[in-house]
């Protein structure tokens, strides 16, 4: 038996624990400790009548795992008496009540944390502002197509503290860190890749200083036998290099050994290039994942998996998803643009690849910087259709953009007089996905891009995404 676990079982007996959030990831985190725990407490801010903490009880009851429980907006006027306390990744460290309890002695941690100190083989991380989930998923492909036993967790896969008794030493585990995870955590991954840093989370994070400081978290506890993978186009990341403790390798940085696409070609060490028009998912964004995804793992993989992966893989679920196409309008489905930078890295995708697009865009703000937002989506669009609540910030975007139009360079543009531009508020995404095809002329495309999280109006992106994809599914034209 792994010896770390063995020490985690011993340190869990007889001990009071708190369990902070009854989501995705704590859940199975539930099921593991509870052999081992005296007491569980759960905590979530949900109150009794919840649909999901309804589910959650009777799926615990069901295996038969005893818990006390605390909801409600005064969830954690319960928090006393701790000895460990594990927190949902978006819980911050310094509430006072989690202060409190550290001051008397509590540890306070998390699931993936205590995975990651406890996980018997090597680890790969992915973390950065965007294009986290494509790079997490390229390498777990390129891995297991050249033989690996693969493992997938942490943002995406499924949680892994509940499995690591059938992790072996030989296997490799890849992870999708957010800031919120490595926020507090105390363990880097043998290999860490940083995609890039921009604006994010501000909603939660107390500045962008925070936000880029948790992001250190994945390299600043490494050895010196680390690896980690900066992006040298990304000002910030660039710089992540003069802290690193491990050895650098950089892509976006054109050299004779470098990772770095140009127009026709993704190129990788040795002289070795892959021709884009071999690969499926459009965009600049995807092939500087690509080069992302080869620099972690290059050296581990051969050439000819790298090429058989990118020429079969489809993209990720609602990250410019193909859903259907109605009367040679295609429909696209892209829930995880949580962010303007999000939205303006999928449209500058279908601006590179000279489609037309009508744009279904609107979510919930979390503090974001929208410069720059409407030139993106006026170079690919005139009509667009909002809906969620930070639809006046777009439309404030798109507004002055159309202002600055007779200075543009646009490819194609709308020429002159607001009847040119539509801008159509819509009332649920019936509605939107309705005008939507009212608007599209033959040709083009409808992408759901929504510039904001979910939490407006949906639990998250993928139920976002997915009723974005049934109304779609269900048009009868």
């Amino acid at each position: 038996m792994n010896r770390k676990i063995s020490e985690l079982k011993s340190f869990l007996k007889n001990k009071k624990v708190a369990v902070l959030g009854v989501g995705i990831s704590n859940k199975p985190l539930i099921k593991f400790i509870s052999k081992y725990a005296a007491k569980i407490t759960a905590f979530d801010m949900a109150d009794e009548n919840d649909a999901y903490i309804q589910m959650a009880k009777q799926e615990f009851e069901k295996e038969g795992i005893t818990l006390d429980w605390s909801l409600g907006h005064t969830y954690l006027d319960k928090l006393q008496g701790f000895d460990i306390i594990f927190k949902t990744p978006k819980v911050r460290v310094d509430l006072p009540q989690l202060i409190e309890e550290r001051n008397n002695g509590a540890i306070i941690t998390s699931e993936m944390e205590v995975f990651m100190e406890c996980c018997p083989c090597k680890i790969i991380a992915v973390t950065g502002s965007d294009g986290k989930t494509t790079t997490t998923t390229m390498i777990s492909l390129l891995l297991k197509e050249s033989g690996y036993e693969v493992h997938v967790g942490g943002n995406i896969g499924t949680p892994l503290l509940d499995q690591i008794n059938e992790i072996k030493e030989t296997d490799i585990v890849v992870l999708e860190l957010s800031s919120f995870q490595l926020h507090s955590m105390r363990k880097s991954p043998d290999i860490a890749v940083i995609t890039n840093i921009s604006p994010n989370h501000l909603d939660v994070h107390k500045d962008y200083e925070e936000y880029i400081d948790a992001k250190k978290n994945v390299f600043r506890f490494q050895s010196m036998f680390g690896k980690l993978v900066l992006n040298y186009n990304n000002e910030i990341t660039r710089e992540f290099s003069k802290e690193a403790r491990g050895n650098v390798t950089w892509f976006n940085k054109i050299n004779p050994e470098g990772y770095y696409f140009d127009k026709k070609t993704i190129n990788f060490p040795e002289n070795n290039a892959i021709p884009r028009n071999e690969i499926k998912v459009v965009g600049s964004h995807n092939a500087e994942n690509y080069c992302a995804a080869i620099a972690a793992v290059g050296d581990m993989v051969s050439k000819e998996a790298i090429q058989k992966v990118f020429a079969n893989f489809n993209g990720v679920e609602h990250r410019i998803e193909f859903v259907r196409e109605i009367n040679n309008v295609s429909f696209y489905n892209s829930s995880i643009d949580s962010s303007p930078t999000r939205t303006k890295a999928t449209l500058k995708a279908f601006a590179d690849f000279g489609k037309r697009v009508v744009i279904i865009s609107g979510g919930k703000d979390k503090n974001s910087d929208y410069t720059g937002l409407g030139d993106a989506m006026l170079e690919v669009s005139n009509k667009i259709i909002l809906c969620g609540e930070n639809s006046n910030l777009i439309k404030e975007s798109i507004d002055e953009a159309f202002k600055n139009l007779e200075n543009s360079s646009y490819s194609k543009k709308p020429t002159s007089g607001d009847d040119n531009l539509i801008i159509y508020i819509a009332d649920s995404y019936e509605d939107a996905v309705k005008k939507s095809v009212e608007l599209a002329d033959q040709g083009e495309a409808v992408v759901l891009t929504p510039a904001g999280t979910s939490f407006d109006r949906f639990r998250n992106f993928e139920e976002r995404g997915n009723t974005f994809k049934n109304i779609v599914q269900s048009l009868n034209l």
